[in-house]
């Protein structure tokens, strides 16, 4: 670790960060692998161990009483709101995506790791007890959380937090559901209700997501496989542009579908359960008692294993359906799935609603290829595999509605499934159905795009100082510059009034310490030393430095964590060569420069800005970098009630809020250290440090 951070020190500031983002997005992809392969091998033996044992999941057999069926997925819903009721009472809401996007936009990239690991561990009891969710909600969330972690444990700044946030979720999106770069293009793009995407955690997202499915399938079928929801996906392809109409026809249908998705869970969640008044800690296990009931008709609400697309995909044996009654048995199980789920996690249970999204993607296809194949059966003549695509389609058309990110969609479902001869229709699906009830998204901390975000509230600013680099903005020459010798009467005399000096006490191109007001002022609480003291004594030699190279907005970050008023500039690779000095000033002026040049251009492009511009109020507005005011050198009169007295006995710097660091005697000559004892006569003129408020 050292050796890695003395290799980082080397590096420009921006290569480092970059480099440490890149190395963090590894250890986030390993920790994320790791973690959805133990809810696979949870949720694996989980659901043959317990609702396995009572329901063919795949099968598409109905109507079928069984007591195991009924109870099981209320004791896995009581146990989960059991267990969130006394390990995570205060992280209890939200589902799984809904967590992440919030700890993104309003909570500065921490999402505490405990929350989502508990609901992980009662998601995998929820499904295996039959419970209608998906564990892929939840495996988003324990990324996230476990990205600002690391976050955290390597002390990164709230910017960084969040890239590291997101491409946590991208490892526990790629890995479970076997999509690397479905899962990357999701973390980016779920965030916003628009198609918008986190350009800054692309990169880190995609090693993360990259490094995770790796990790996840080394320990998990072997690389190379595609996600157990279809077989036999790959040789499916768009052949017609006849084969448009049905899947003209598709997308609409997913959009409605993901309405009735979407409604269903906002009833429970808002409507039923406020008026049940029940504990928050039992409700999931009345939710769980219904999900058992639907279960009991069609036991297909029960599957969070995809077993029964996978069937429908491969062609399930004759059982005397008929087309007409595997249309009605498919619409059957879209509806159910929704009140399922809406039982399940409406009803406050540990699970997601990503994977229930997939599932009735997948059922809904299933209904139009059977609907169309009893009603036009000629629409199936040219490309018998048209009815088996219209399942993977329409996987992708719900997941980009509910989730709002049609290009993730797309490319999660060609992953998954394997179907890259599909994209075509999948574009058309996915956005028609984004399109239709895109307004219905499940993600209710979701914004418009990243104008609205609070984690983008000073992009412009930033990126305003991040065009500039230190060396452009800095001062070369900096004249308030003593010798380490120097005497402190010669320093003081060097005092101009009205200013807040900060002298650089060098040797030739060596700078070797900083003195302050800070410095001065605690010199001058000592009136003995202050007969004897020079430069070296007082000076400041713990600095911060920063190189010509790197950009300001940076730079402005370490003035406001050393809260100086000012950062040497020193050279790259030459023993620290002192080049000038960078101040808060300098950068306001810059800022206020930048930001006029910006307002002529706005007020040419924008004639609507120009109401705002006659107000005067425009620059007031993008303007968001002020100096620093505090203690400044003053020279003031004697007050009339202090003449006559000395500065011990009218108790000067608490009465009047200065110190007084020098005296100007009415002949010109200066007397440093004042005498304290001395009375004070009408023609002195007093030296002062005067502290200013930080506005003024």
């Amino acid at each position: 670790m050292a050796g890695f951070g003395s290799i980082l020190h080397r590096l420009p500031k921006p290569a480092a960060r970059w480099s440490r983002l890149f190395g963090l997005g590894i250890l986030v992809g390993v920790l994320g692998g790791l973690a959805a392969a133990g809810l696979e091998w949870a949720l694996h033996h989980g659901t043959a161990l317990l609702v396995g044992r009572f329901a063919h999941l795949g099968s598409p057999e109905v109507l079928r009483f069984e007591w195991g069926v009924l109870l099981l997925p209320a004791l896995g819903g009581l146990l989960s709101g059991l267990l969130i009721r006394w390990l995570c009472p205060l992280d209890a809401k939200g589902h799984g995506t809904d967590v992440f996007i919030r700890a993104f936009h309003r909570g500065m990239g921490r999402l505490q790791l405990r929350g989502p690991l508990v609901k992980a561990v009662g998601a995998a009891g929820v499904i295996s007890c039959g419970g209608s969710a998906g564990p892929e909600g939840p495996t988003a969330a324990l990324g996230s959380a476990i990205g600002s972690t690391v976050g955290g444990l390597f002390h990164l700044t709230p910017r960084e937090r969040r890239i590291l946030l997101v491409a946590g979720c991208a490892a526990g999106v790629g890995a479970i559901f076997r999509c690397p770069l479905g899962g990357a293009l999701f973390a980016v793009s779920v965030l916003y209700r628009e198609p918008e995407f986190e350009s800054e955690a692309i990169v880190p997202s995609f090693v993360s997501s990259v490094i995770a499915y790796s990790t996840f399938m080394t320990l998990w079928g072997g690389l190379g496989h595609y996600t157990y929801l279809l077989s036999g996906a790959g040789a499916l392809g768009f052949r017609s542009m006849v084969e448009l109409v049905p899947y003209a026809l598709l997308g609409p249908l997913c959009g409605l579908a993901a309405i009735l998705f979407t409604t269903s869970l906002r009833f429970v969640e808002e409507r039923v359960v406020p008026w049940t008044r029940l504990p928050r800690w039992f409700t999931p296990a009345v939710g769980g008692l219904a999900t058992g009931a639907l279960a009991c008709v069609l036991p297909q609400v029960m599957d969070g294993r995809y077993l029964f697309i996978q069937n429908a995909m491969n062609g399930f044996p004759d059982v005397g359906f008929g087309i007409g009654g595997w249309a009605l048995l498919f619409a059957g199980v879209v509806v159910a799935k929704c009140i399922a789920t809406a039982c399940t996690v409406g009803s406050g249970a540990s699970g997601g609603a990503l994977g229930p999204s997939v599932f009735l993607g997948g059922v809904v296809g299933a209904f139009l290829g059977a609907s169309l194949q009893a009603f036009m059966p000629e629409t199936f003549a040219a490309n018998p595999d048209l009815r088996r695509a219209l399942i993977p389609v329409g996987m992708g058309g719900v997941l980009a509605t509910t989730m709002r990110t049609p290009l993730a969609a797309m490319v999660m479902v060609m992953e998954m499934t394997g179907s890259y001869g599909l994209i075509v229709p999948l574009m058309l699906v996915c956005v028609c159905a984004y399109v239709v009830g895109g307004r219905w998204g499940l993600n209710r901390q979701q914004v418009r795009g990243i104008a609205e975000s609070p984690a983008h509230a000073g992009d412009m600013m930033i990126h305003l100082l991040e065009s500039w680099r230190v060396g452009d903005v800095m001062e070369p020459n900096w004249s308030p510059m003593v010798t380490p010798d120097t005497p402190l009467r010669e320093l003081v005399a060097q005092l101009r009034p009205g200013t807040r000096p900060v002298f650089a006490v060098a040797e030739g191109q060596r700078l070797r310490g900083l003195i302050s007001v800070t410095d001065l002022r605690r010199i001058m609480a000592e009136p003995g030393l202050a007969e004897v003291v020079i430069a070296s004594d007082i000076m400041t030699t713990q600095l911060e430095a920063v190189l010509p190279d790197e950009d300001a907005y940076t730079a402005l970050a370490q003035l406001a964590r050393t809260h100086h008023d000012v950062l040497p500039v020193v050279q790259r690779g030459s023993r620290g060569r002192w080049l000038g000095m960078l101040t808060r000033e300098r950068i306001f002026e810059r800022v206020r420069e930048g930001v006029a040049r910006m307002q002529t251009l706005m007020l040419e492009e924008h004639d609507g800005l120009k109401a705002i511009e006659s107000e005067g109020r425009l620059q007031q507005l993008v303007m968001g970098v002020a100096p620093m005011k505090k203690d400044v050198i003053q020279r003031l009169i004697v007050p009339v009630d202090a003449v006559g007295q000395s500065l011990r006995q009218s108790d000067f710097r608490r009465k009047y809020g200065a110190q007084v660091i020098a005296i100007e005697k009415p002949d010109g000559s200066i007397q440093c250290p004042p005498d304290l004892d001395a009375p004070l006569v009408t023609g002195q003129r007093l030296l002062a440090i005067v502290p200013q408020p930080d506005g003024g």
